[in-house]
C-alpha cells in the first residue's frame, strides 16, 4: 500500500486528491496538513512514501519543507512531488533541485497524478518529454544559487552518455533506442550513474547533468 501525506493550503484541493486516492487499491492518504510545518511534522511521524506538496504555503512554504525532509537521513525514502498552479512556476527548478521527484500542475488529469504518485515509488521522476524539458532546460539556465558543479570524474563514457540523456527527459526506453541496447541494460546504467553521484532520483540526476555543464539549457537533445 502506498501512503500518501496532502499537504496544501486549498481544502478542497485536499478533499480532490484524497477522493481520488482512496479510490485506488494500492494508495490511501495517510494525512492531510494545511502548511509546511504540519507538513514536517506528519513526516515524521506517519514516513508516508510519497508528499504531495504545495509550494505555496503558510507558516513554512512547500520549497522549505521539501528542503527540510531530503535533507534529513532518516526521511530518505520519502519522495516529495511538489504541486504548482502554473507549469512555469518560478520556483519548480529550485524545489527539484531541492530534492523533490518531481511536480504536477494542480489541475493535471486524474490518471496523470494516480501515475505520478506509482512512479516516483519505484523512483523515477515526473519528468515528461515536452513541457518539462523545457522547464528545466529554462531554469537551469537562470537558477538563483547553483550549487557547486558536481564531480562527474568517477562516471565511465557510457554512464556520461546516459546521464546527458536523462538530462533531456528521455525514458529508459528512449535511451535503450538511442544507444542501441536493452531497456534493462539502460535502466542498469541510470541506476549505477545514481548510485555513484549520490542522486536521490532522475530529478536529481537531472539537475546534476545541468549544473555540472555535462548538458546545456536550450538542449533537447
Amino acid at each position: 500500500m502506498i501512503r500518501v501525506l496532502l499537504a496544501d493550503d486549498q481544502s478542497l484541493v485536499r478533499a480532490g486528491f484524497k477522493a481520488l486516492l482512496d479510490a485506488q487499491p494500492d494508495i490511501e492518504v495517510a494525512g492531510e496538513v494545511a502548511d509546511g510545518e504540519a507538513a514536517l511534522r506528519k513526516v515524521r511521524e506517519l514516513r508516508p512514501e510519497v508528499v504531495l506538496m504545495d509550494i505555496r504555503m503558510p507558516v513554512l512554504d512547500g520549497l522549505a519543507a521539501t528542503r527540510r525532509i531530503t535533507e534529513d537521513q532518516g526521511l530518505k525514502d520519502v519522495k516529495v512531488v511538489m504541486l504548482t498552479t502554473f507549469e512555469l512556476d518560478e520556483y519548480v527548478f529550485e524545489a527539484i533541485r531541492s530534492g523533490a521527484s518531481g511536480f504536477l500542475v494542480k489541475d493535471t488529469e486524474p490518471e496523470e497524478l494516480l501515475r505520478a504518485v506509482r512512479a516516483v515509488v519505484e523512483g523515477d521522476a515526473l519528468l515528461s518529454p515536452g513541457v518539462t524539458r523545457r522547464l528545466i532546460s529554462e531554469f537551469a539556465a537562470r537558477s538563483k544559487e547553483p550549487a557547486a558543479a558536481a564531480s562527474l570524474g568517477g562516471l565511465t563514457e557510457r554512464e556520461r552518455e546516459v546521464m546527458a540523456l536523462v538530462g533531456i527527459g528521455l525514458s529508459n526506453e528512449e535511451i535503450a533506442r538511442r544507444l542501441v541496447v536493452s531497456p534493462l541494460t539502460a535502466k542498469t546504467h541510470v541506476s549505477r550513474t545514481m548510485v555513484k553521484l549520490g542522486a536521490r532520483d532522475r530529478a536529481q540526476l537531472v539537475v546534476l547533468a545541468y549544473e555540472s555543464g555535462l548538458v546545456r539549457p536550450g538542449w533537447l537533445g
